[in-house]
Parts: structure tokens; C-alpha cells; sequence
């Protein structure tokens, strides 16, 4: 029955909301989530992001961060893959974020009110006199390696208000940017996130500040690790170290002590620069 619904929502993706990413920490270095702690309480959601495979099974394809209160993702977490497939944008909530015993699977609105994510109507009919903004992915189609986990970055806890020039222009090449960067790697993760902007909504939903995203490149006998965020002040995407780019976010979150990548794996060095941690 899974399986036919897939088939007649060919968009349809799933996901639930499992404390400590227990079902979904092979998705990060080593299997630990990074070590960020923000100051928002209980309304932090670790969230498992799948889609029902051909054989019936509950496939993961990455782990999201959300925050309930400002309703976008604070970080999405993948593996790297390079886009292969075509493109679906159908759009779809996450029933366990307003009821606990909600079903996983990821569907349209509906009737229930929605309080503790964003909808499809957040984005619409914007101030023409202000910025526009998409739905900007976090995991990106671009990184996605086949259909299925290109189905899965269609939900809104993968997404953040960009503004549209920015999403489509730099923020855009940057991402293919990457795909160059990490294609000789054994194995790559990667962490994108956003900084909220927490004065600036796009109707109920919190505007992104800026994005970030960490790389870390698998190549023996060295990890190789990359930062970047973007806009900066100039609206282009700035490259540093992983270090400086957890020194910019403690700064931006206020909090401290922030590790992307905190473990190496058995067999890898630390270079002197340009590490992953």
C-alpha cells in the first residue's frame, strides 16, 4: 500500500522526528551530529528525512535540525552525491512536528492547523516593494545522487526564505561549485544551515540572515574540510576554514563551542590547516 501511494504521489516523501538522529546518524563524519547547542529550548526537533523505496522500506536519506518557534530548518546534514535526475518541487509538511502521534509520512496541509512549521501560503503573494524570497534547500537537488533523494529534499523542514536573486544566482553556482570540489573524494559529508535574521519574517517564518555550509572530504590519509557562507556584505559566497567558520557562527548564534565535524575517523590525520575540526 506504501508503495502504490508512492507511486501515485510520485513527489510523496517522509520523515520523523527521532531524538539523537538515532535512525539517521550515518549521515554524519563518524556518526556524530555536530556539537551545537542553541539556546532555543524545547522547540529543537531532530528529524530523520526518508521516502518509502520500490520495495516497501523506509529509505533515510539525511538529518534535519528544526526549529519549531522560528520554523525553518537550523541545519540539514547529507552525504554527497552528484545530481543525475530530474527535478521535483511538490512540496509537503511534517505531520509530527504538531502531533507527536501524527503519521510520518509527509503530506500536503490538509485541514488541521498548522502552528509549528512553515506551509506553501508562507511564501506566496509577497510585498512586491520588498525582497523577494524561495524556498531555499538546504540539502540541495544539485547534491542529491538519485531519484529518491532528490524526492526527499522537497520538504519544508529543508527549507529557508532566500532571496531570490541570491538562491538563483551565486548561492546556485556556488553549489555547483562543490560538486567540482568534492568529486575525487573517497567520501564527503556536508552540513548547510542558515542563521536567522529574527527580526525579518516572511509572513510567520523566520528570513535566513545568511547560510553556511561545511564540507568535509574523505581522502586518505586526510581530511579535508572547506567553509562557506553567503550573502556576505558584498552578496557573494565567502570561502574559509571550517575553525573560522565555527568562530563566525558562534558569534552569529551566541552560543559556544560549536564542533560541525567533531570526531575523526580510524586511519585519518588532521593536516595543519584546512582540517575538518
Amino acid at each position: 500500500m506504501k508503495l502504490l501511494v508512492l507511486l501515485l504521489l510520485p513527489c510523496l516523501s517522509l520523515s520523523e522526528v527521532v531524538p539523537g538522529f538515532a535512525k539517521c546518524n550515518q549521515f554524519f563524519l563518524k556518526n556524530d551530529p555536530p556539537q551545537f547547542t542553541p539556546q532555543w529550548g524545547k522547540s529543537v526537533k531532530e528529524i530523520c528525512q526518508c521516502v518509502w523505496d520500490e520495495t516497501d522500506q523506509q529509505k533515510y536519506l539525511y538529518a534535519t535540525l528544526y526549529n519549531t518557534a522560528l520554523k525553518i530548518p537550523i541545519y540539514s546534514a547529507y552525504v554527497f552525491g552528484s545530481e543525475s535526475v530530474g527535478r521535483c518541487d511538490v512540496w509537503y509538511i511534517e505531520p509530527q512536528l504538531d502531533d507527536a502521534n501524527g503519521e510520518p509520512c509527509m503530506a500536503p496541509k490538509g485541514r488541521k492547523t498548522i502552528n509549528n512549521q512553515a506551509v506553501n501560503s508562507d511564501y506566496e503573494k509577497q510585498d512586491p516593494n520588498k525582497p523577494s524570497y524561495d524556498k531555499g534547500h538546504l540539502y540541495p537537488v544539485q547534491h542529491t545522487y538519485d531519484h529518491i533523494s532528490m524526492l526527499a529534499t522537497s520538504t519544508l523542514t529543508n527549507a529557508a526564505p532566500q532571496e531570490s536573486v541570491f538562491n538563483r544566482g551565486e548561492w546556485k553556482k556556488h553549489e555547483a561549485a562543490v560538486i567540482t570540489d568534492l568529486g575525487s573524494c573517497t567520501e564527503a559529508y556536508v552540513v548547510t544551515g542558515v542563521v536567522p535574521e529574527t527580526n525579518i519574517k516572511l509572513k510567520k517564518v523566520t528570513v535566513s540572515k545568511y547560510y553556511w555550509r561545511a564540507t568535509c572530504c574523505l581522502k586518505k590519509p586526510q581530511l579535508i574540510g572547506k567553509g562557506y557562507f553567503g550573502p556576505d556584505n558584498n552578496g557573494k559566497v565567502q570561502t574559509l576554514s571550517i575553525t573560522a567558520l565555527q568562530t563566525q557562527l558562534e558569534k552569529d548564534y551566541k552560543i559556544k563551542n560549536i564542533k560541525i565535524f567533531p570526531s575523526i575517523p580510524p586511519g585519518y590525520k588532521r593536516p595543519l590547516t584546512g582540517g575538518c575540526n
